[in-house]
């Protein structure tokens, strides 16, 4: 049984603890928060134990890195030193993910701890669909496009805007891999609505998308955490043209994500130590059941 630990408890790690229950070779050691008298208000069951820093928990094998994109590299080396595995969902594409990948690599190996980096459904079970459809068509152009739905990393982002009281980003598809960013905010009093959105467009998040940035009451009457993706591949196989695949899911957000990084915490125990995608890792180290068990059911 292996012992796990969620680090924040937003909505991703409300949905973890579920997914770790459900888990039949899991247990919740605890939640680490930054301020551990806010577990009410965060919504932690009084059951578990809230901690300030993992060491006032007993025995963790994983550590569920539920926490912003940008605060992952910090947190996951603080954990990886100590000697515990890591996961995270780190949603920040191309060098940004090879960077923070060369650097839990080298802490993993320094310590003997393994780190999963980008396991959620976007990077993550996606990037491993996109690898299926290229080594089976190599030559060809796939197209992923997201939405309609709320994206938890770029409300992330517009929230930590100065200015900004609350946010919500929805993703819109436009097709061929393009989309447009709906960002609904509450500003706080005192700030300039077009500072605030040109901030927002400008960060790394939004800035190479068509943005839209709406003043609005109540964001809350908004939310809608049901996402989505639609993948395409027309390509080659060999020298024979026109192999199309498509890939598409409907998906509540959070629940997905949990179950990925829960899936992904089980694989970081079975791995030697550094770090790792959803694409260095086999599937059936994803997996609960033995390989005889999943051999006649999966094969």
């Amino acid at each position: 049984m292996k012992r796990i630990t969620i680090v924040g408890y937003g909505n991703i790690g409300r949905a973890v603890l579920d997914a770790i229950e459900a888990a039949p070779d899991m247990e919740c050691a605890g939640v680490v928060l930054r301020d551990r008298t806010k577990w009410k208000e965060k919504g932690v069951p009084a059951y578990l134990t809230v901690a300030e820093d993992v060491h006032e928990l007993h025995k963790v094998d994983a550590a569920l890195l539920c926490v912003p994109s940008r605060s992952v590299p910090d947190d996951a080396i603080k954990y990886l030193s100590r000697g515990i595995h890591t996961v995270d969902s780190y949603d920040l594409h191309g060098d940004a993910m090879v960077d923070l990948r060369q650097r839990l690599d080298a802490a993993g190996k320094a310590y003997g701890s393994v780190a999963v980096i980008g396991a959620g459904w976007d990077p993550g079970v996606n990037s491993m669909i996109r690898g299926i459809f290229e080594f089976s068509a190599p030559r060809g152009i796939t197209y992923t496009n997201y939405g309609p739905g709320m994206s938890m990393g770029h409300t992330v982002a517009a929230k930590a805007i100065k200015g900004v009281r609350n946010a919500l980003s929805v993703t819109i598809p436009l097709g061929t891999g393009l989309h447009r960013r709906m960002v609904y905010i509450e500003l706080e009093t005192g700030y300039d609505f077009t500072i605030v959105a040109a901030a927002i467009k400008t960060d790394g998040y939004f800035a190479k998308d068509e943005t839209h940035v709406m003043q609005v009451e109540d964001v809350t009457a908004l939310q809608d955490v049901g996402h989505g993706v639609n993948m395409v591949r027309k390509g080659a196989s060999g020298r024979i043209d026109n192999q199309q695949f498509t890939f598409d899911m409907r998906i509540n957000n959070p629940a997905l994500t949990a179950q990925i990084m829960v899936a992904a915490a089980r694989a970081a125990c079975r791995q030697s130590p550094g770090c790792y995608t959803l694409l260095d890792i086999p599937i059936a180290s994803l997996l609960y059941d033995d390989e005889s068990t999943l051999t006649r059911r999966l094969i």
